[in-house]
């Protein structure tokens, strides 16, 4: 045997072929895997916390062994054989050197291995191709059950539950959020450890993992018995998500775009004199003179100290919208091009996106770029009474999405670019934790990537359509979103884009999605609103003092605005939603605590139930209520599964019937009813009000 293993304390490495291959334990359960080409194995962290930050629950010491071309790494429930294959090749002329790895679970069962030779065919399971300047395609291929099930994957617009058989980009753009962690129903996870743009195909035939662009493979997997076990030991490696404050648990409100202080007071004043509960309200985009200017346009908030007073004197929080773009026009351009705090174009113009004016996104991977744009914050928002911050346009959204050609300080984007939005909310959080405001964090973003969810991500899913398909897409995004390991989610209530607030067929599904995003783990009403007038437009003007124009605010988008039957709607389910605060804390704290979603698809609390494995359209929020939206327009009613045995009882809240595990009915749902059902009596305060 010409190659052979090295072994140093718990870490087992292999060397051959030009090839390095390191295997170690990281975290309960769990081992990190990485694979170069004719270098030195890299020690960027990346989604993962550091190695001396994990906190392991005490399972049997790691046991590492070798006999042989075999050796074994034994951590916990998950063991990890290596086997070195070594054999003649005549066509290339010599000896050619393999090691081959297999993941088994404390019963020896084999749960997936790296892709085999194929004798003949002479297959890699770990590919690399040279792409120029040093770094390489690199790709890695498994042999997985054909019968297994796999939930996670971050947000990606489709409706689909179970994602065997599917193909992702492993790329962000609007309304898509790749975070490559998946877990398997034949008993692991696995997080694709690299932020490079890529694809993973998870077929029927084999699994394969491909980065366009890096330095090696890295990858992490878990074991465990069911799939709360492996979303545990994911948040264990890759961090817990914080508290969510109290105020996060009522209803927010916001618009395209409140473009002056007079209109946020006079609305948060809408909200108090009707007597309907609001705890946040949102300041949305162009507030600010130009972007990158970080700061309220005089003319139009000309006291923010003042207001935020005011509205935190009702009880209501402030939140602002921030865009990573700084535009050439910005007082800050100039400064921060200068000093390399912006990303650049690998050529042609230096312009990352037109939107209303030529912009560059800040560069969130470099440390001075954050703690720059941050200082800003701080005292242009925090010093004047802002509580929360909207990382908007997190992706980032180039105009083009041209991933190879614009580079960071921490690479190209090509090889590190998914990271992006990790950074950007990093910089907030830390930035928040040093102004003492633990416990109060929550940033609102349109992206994120694996790990983001300690930084107090709340991911957004994105400028989706105002459609029923659109809605329906929303519950599969947010049981992917949660078992990739980020549980806090939303969605604009009614979409994003297209909704006429005198249209009844918007009408429609704006009341079934508040009634959606009541069961959410944050309630939040959002859109572009439009009214359609006689001349065909639908756009509000608006021009400052000097005669410029300023960007159009859309149509009024708060409860009472679209009628009485809307409103009635809106005030149902924001009392459902103040009167789900104990419950609501419940399930946050367990969260924070263990790492276990909040909207969970049914097979996460009933993992022995095979028809549980692919239901797109129903969800449970937490371990105690079943939601079933409705996904259809012109519909009052709809078949709802009742997962379980007949142990279970599941009792509808709107008729108070009881019904028994394993049952499929027929749920009654006027237009101001979802479909909800407790489980064993765990009504939490609910009955009656449904």
């Amino acid at each position: 045997m010409f190659s052979s293993f090295t072994v140093r304390g718990e870490i087992i490495r292999w060397m051959g072929d030009g090839e390095c291959l390191q295997v170690e334990p990281w975290g309960d359960d769990s081992v990190r895997v990485r694979a170069s080409k004719q270098h030195k194995i890299f020690d960027t962290d990346w989604a993962l916390l550091p190695k001396n930050q994990l906190t392991c629950i005490g399972r049997p010491k790691v046991t590492v062994s070798q006999d042989g071309s075999v050796a074994e790494l034994v951590n916990g429930a998950l063991t990890v054989r290596l086997t070195i294959e070594e054999a003649f090749n005549a066509g290339a002329g010599g000896i050619q050197s393999r090691c081959s790895l297999t993941f088994l679970d404390d019963a020896g069962k084999t749960l997936f291995r790296e892709m085999p030779s194929g004798g003949s065919l002479n297959l890699k399971a770990r590919q690399y191709e040279p792409v120029g300047g040093g770094a390489l395609s690199a790709a890695a291929s498994f042999l997985a059950p054909n019968d297994e099930c796999l939930y996670g994957m971050g947000e990606y617009q489709q409706d689909r539950l179970d994602l065997k058989g599917c193909s992702f980009e492993l790329a962000h753009r609007n309304s898509q959020a790749s975070v490559p962690f998946v877990v398997s129903s034949a008993g692991y996870g696995f997080l694709w450890n690299n932020p490079a743009v890529g694809r993973v195909s998870f077929a029927s035939n084999g699994t394969r993992w491909r980065a366009n662009s890096t330095q090696q493979i890295d990858y992490w997997v878990t074991a465990g018995s069911s799939p709360r076990t492996v979303v545990r030991r994911y948040a264990d490696v890759t961090g817990h998500a914080p508290v969510m404050p109290e105020w996060g648990l009522g209803f927010w409100q916001c618009k395209l775009r409140y473009w002056n202080q007079r209109q946020v007071e006079d609305v948060v004043e809408g909200f108090r004199r009707r007597g309907i509960p609001l705890d946040v309200v949102v300041v949305d985009f162009f507030h600010w003179p130009h972007m990158g200017d970080y700061r309220f346009e005089d003319e139009f908030w000309p006291d923010p100290k003042g207001m935020c007073e005011r509205l935190h004197a009702q009880g209501v929080k402030v939140m602002v919208s921030i865009w990573p773009q700084v535009a050439l026009s910005s007082e800050n351009y100039a400064y921060m091009h200068a000093n390399n705090l912006l990303v650049n174009a690998e050529q042609g113009i230096d312009v990352g996106m037109m939107f209303v004016e030529p912009n560059q996104f800040y560069d969130a991977t470099n440390p001075e770029a954050r703690r720059f744009v941050w200082d800003l914050c701080k005292r242009n928002y925090v010093d004047k009474g802002v509580d929360a911050f909207w990382l908007d346009e997190a992706e980032p959204e180039y105009g083009t999405y041209d991933f190879a050609n614009y580079r960071y300080y921490a690479g190209p984007n090509v090889e590190v670019g998914n990271i992006y939005p990790l950074e950007y909310n990093k910089g907030f959080y830390e930035g928040q934790m040093e102004a003492g405001r633990e416990g109060q964090i929550v940033n609102l973003t349109r992206c994120a990537w694996a790990g983001s969810q300690r930084y107090g991500a709340l991911v957004w899913s994105g400028d989706v359509g105002s459609s029923f398909q659109d809605l329906k897409a929303q519950i599969t995004c947010a049981i992917h979103m949660g078992m990739a390991g980020i549980p806090w989610f939303t969605t604009d209530m009614g979409g994003f884009h297209d909704g006429d607030i005198e249209d009844p067929q918007f009408k429609e599904l704006l009341m079934r999605w508040c009634a959606f995003s009541c069961f959410l783990p944050v309630m939040r009403n959002h859109g572009n609103r439009s009214r359609i007038g006689e001349d065909g437009h639908s756009k509000e003007l608006i021009y400052a003092s000097d005669g410029t124009p300023r960007l159009p605010s859309g149509a009024d988008n708060e409860p009472w605005s679209y009628g009485e039957q809307v409103e009635a709607v809106f005030r149902k389910y924001i009392t459902i939603r103040e009167a789900m605060r104990p419950y609501l804390r419940e399930l946050f704290k367990i969260a924070h605590e263990d790492g276990d979603p909040i909207v969970r698809g049914l097979f996460y609390e009933f993992q022995d139930d095979a028809n549980c494995s692919d239901i797109a359209d129903e969800y449970m929020f937490g371990p105690d209520l079943l939601v079933a939206p409705v996904t259809d327009a012109g519909v009052n009613s709809r078949r709802v599964y009742l997962p379980g045995d007949e142990k279970v009882r599941w009792t509808c809240l709107s008729t108070g019937e009881d019904y028994r595990g394993g049952s499929t009915v027929d749920a009654q749902a006027p237009l101001d009813v979802v479909p909800l059902f407790a489980r064993d009596g765990k009504d939490h305060g609910l009955r009656g009000l449904i």
